[in-house]
């Protein structure tokens, strides 16, 4: 294909937002935005796309490589199986919310359809807590990253699979909520998500290349250098927020779980490979 194919492909999703909901489907944005990075990055295996950057960069994949050797965030690992195990002060554990084990990322976020509203496994640790008498813990970094990366890491292997329900048309809202914010440009510098993940995904901004958002929700929780320690998901949203010189949400609120949504749907099919490490 050339360039300006892949051009229109990109700006298909962004048009799709002016649009009546029935125009595109989710569905239909999911067909679109995979094409497109398989379009754009040809030689890519397609379940390469869940290292992110380290995809598309040779260099940087080596030196990710010999850092998993041992991976940075083996502490996080040995700290959140710790929690996972050890019981609240009422003598239950999170088994208890969690009957089918440690290995459940594959299930979120999910739409809670008694409640109208996306569930995402932080805040599902949360809830756990709050009914088990437990103070919650705080959502961008610090133990329940640590508990986050336990759980990623013994659920490596599951597929990417979010619904959106047919039948709840709150869902739908929720999703398209997320996919708005992800096209939306903000801040001081006018970014947009997909400015930096999609139409500029492989270049480089300084001496980073930009990786592309197919395969973004896969490898969290990460370490990441710059942080010198774990970071959620949600984190990495906020911090993308402050980059562009806009004011950030707060984690777990409302922007940032519809954003998830909306990404996690558009990397169905991929493989759950996280805890990662990240520069």
């Amino acid at each position: 294909m050339t360039t300006k194919t892949i051009t229109l492909i990109a700006a298909s999703l962004a048009c799709s937002l002016a649009l009546p909901l029935a125009v595109a489907t989710p569905e239909q944005d999911k067909e679109t935005f995979q094409t497109y990075f398989k379009t754009r990055f040809p030689n890519v295996p397609e379940n390469d796309f869940v290292n992110g950057a380290y995809a598309i960069d040779p260099v940087g994949r080596e030196n990710w490589e010999a850092i998993e050797e041992f991976p940075p965030y083996e502490n996080a690992l040995s700290n959140g199986e710790e929690m996972w195990e050890t019981a609240f002060a009422n003598g239950k554990t999170y088994k208890d919310c969690f009957p089918d084990g440690p290995a459940i990322e594959g299930k979120y976020p999910y739409w809670d359809r008694d409640r109208g509203m996306v569930v995402t496994l932080p805040l599902a640790i949360n809830e756990c807590r709050k009914a088990n008498g437990e103070e919650p813990l705080k959502y961008a970094k610090g133990p329940i990253a640590d508990l986050v990366a336990y759980i990623a890491y013994e659920s490596r292997g599951q597929i990417t699979n979010v619904e959106i329900p047919e039948d709840d048309p709150r869902a739908l809202e929720a999703y398209e909520r997320g996919k708005q914010f992800y096209f939306a440009r903000r801040g001081q510098l006018n970014f947009s998500c997909a400015h930096c993940h999609l139409g500029n995904s492989g270049t480089t901004l300084r001496t980073e290349i930009l990786s592309p958002a197919y395969g973004h929700t896969t490898h969290f929780p990460v370490y990441r250098s710059k942080w010198g320690e774990m970071g959620t998901l949600h984190r990495r949203f906020s911090g993308c927020n402050k980059q562009v010189r806009a004011k950030a949400f707060k984690p777990q609120g409302e922007e940032y779980r519809d954003l998830e949504y909306f990404l996690t749907y558009m990397n169905n099919g991929l493989e759950l490979n996280g805890p990662g490490a990240r520069k």
